[in-house]
């Protein structure tokens, strides 16, 4: 039998190949031509996987939101919270140059809305009122995503010169970069632990109240 003339396509081979373009040369140098150059076919051949860049890119948000994990509220609201923040972060991660495209909202995004609703629901079902669960779930968004989109720590140079006599309360940022991943998970640790803890003072005040 004949081997096929191109390369046979997949929604998988192209999912795969336009992240490999977005996460080494941003978000911007994907376009369906690029994409079909990568894949060894005519633009004309991916239009019939998908219509167009922009659906292409929800396609892979809704990908990566499918693997965040919203389990935890069927423990209680702050294991919900935290293992809901920590999934999110982690499919952020891996692609930071896709975070930007996330960030606009769930739009009509399958993955992303049952996620949203699955929130909402099991804060309200916790007994936080319908104002309040859409604050926590606006905050993890802001925590989840300022974190993902670049790191903290790799954003110092490791040179201990920038830093000397000019700007004596950094004199170990120089370090910083060479322990990035460990700072910058640690640091989001850190602000969700606070975050956490924060609503649960604010959960037992509005617990008095009623």
């Amino acid at each position: 039998m004949p081997r096929p003339s191109t390369p046979l396509l997949s929604m998988e081979r192209i999912r795969e190949s336009a992240l490999e373009i977005i996460d080494t040369a941003g978000l911007e140098a994907l376009s369906m031509r690029r994409l079909a150059e990568r894949l060894g076919v005519r633009a004309a051949s991916l239009y019939n996987y998908v219509p167009n860049k922009d659906e292409l890119l929800h396609d892979l948000a809704n990908s990566m939101m499918d693997q965040v994990d919203v389990s935890g509220f069927e423990t209680d609201w702050v294991t919900g919270v935290t293992v809901w923040a920590r999934s999110y972060r982690r499919a952020l991660v891996e692609h930071p140059n896709l975070v930007p495209f996330l960030a606009s909202g769930p739009a009509r995004r399958e993955a992303a809305l049952r996620r949203a609703d699955a929130v909402h629901g099991g804060l309200v079902e916790a007994g936080w009122p319908q104002r309040y669960a859409t604050m926590i779930g606006a905050s993890v968004k802001y925590l989840v995503v300022g974190s993902a989109m670049g790191s903290f720590a790799g954003g110092f140079v490791d040179d201990a010169e920038v830093y000397d006599e000019r700007f004596p309360n950094l004199g170990r940022a120089h370090l910083l970069r060479s322990h990035a991943t460990e700072i910058d998970n640690a640091s989001f640790e850190l602000a969700l632990h606070a975050f956490t803890e924060g609503l649960r003072k604010r959960y037992t005040d509005l617990d008095e109240i009623h």
